[in-house]
């Protein structure tokens, strides 16, 4: 009696059917966080330095129109004009100034706000200090003019502690992503039927036939 072709394949059809489900959630979870660390550990960590600046109103002026000219001389900071001559204190070229220095005003304050970014602890520093430098000195070659002064207020010190994530925090955001895609991908795969597939029945052989035929 020759056996049934289809009857060996079903341990292993089932045994490729083994694995749950929630094995993708898995995989996306260690993938994420093990991609996030390492990026974590070989990216070059970034410092950042603020110093600030603050706008005082003449006795010719009044106090409210500090807050308006703090608002443009925080527009002015990253013009060529300023960082031309911020550039010379700072040791580096406007580019990199340009693209390492931001500015932010409180709306409350007559304050201006000079931060730094580099993968140099001290070179953050003396980037914001510099641009606050040329800052000042340029807005007071006008304050007979506008009746306003800028002072400094406090200096860019060299930071200590990287302000990039660290690789704790870059393996926590990689896993997030991976199990995000994990679920994405649970949702979208096909789905395994509940019961199993019916299979052919299996039809005797002729010699099988012809002894059963005898028989009877």
């Amino acid at each position: 009696m020759t056996e049934n072709p289809a009857g060996p394949h079903r341990p292993a059809l089932a045994r490729g059917r083994a694995l749950p489900s929630w094995s993708l959630l898995a995989a996306g979870l260690l993938a994420g966080s093990l991609l996030g660390g390492t990026y974590g550990l070989v990216r070059t960590p970034t410092y950042t330095a603020t110093s600030y600046v603050v706008a005082v109103a003449t006795e010719k002026t009044e106090p409210a129109s500090a807050l308006g000219f703090a608002q443009a001389y925080s527009r002015v900071a990253t013009q060529l004009a300023v960082l031309g001559d911020a550039q010379v204190w700072a040791g580096v070229p406007v580019r990199t100034l340009r693209s390492s220095v931001q500015t932010a005003t409180s709306p409350d304050a007559p304050m201006v706000a000079i931060t730094a970014t580099s993968s140099r602890p001290d070179l953050a520093a003396d980037m914001a200090n510099a641009v606050s430098r040329a800052l000042t000195r340029h807005a007071n070659d006008t304050k007979a003019d506008t009746h306003v002064e800028l002072q400094q207020f406090a200096r860019a010190i060299r930071p200590t502690d990287p302000s990039s994530a660290s690789p704790t925090v870059t393996a926590l955001v990689g896993a997030s992503a991976g199990g995000l895609l994990g679920g994405l991908l649970l949702l979208v795969r096909p789905r395994r039927a509940t019961e199993e597939p019916a299979w052919p029945a299996s039809v005797p052989s002729p010699a099988t036939a012809a002894d059963v035929h005898g028989q009877l």
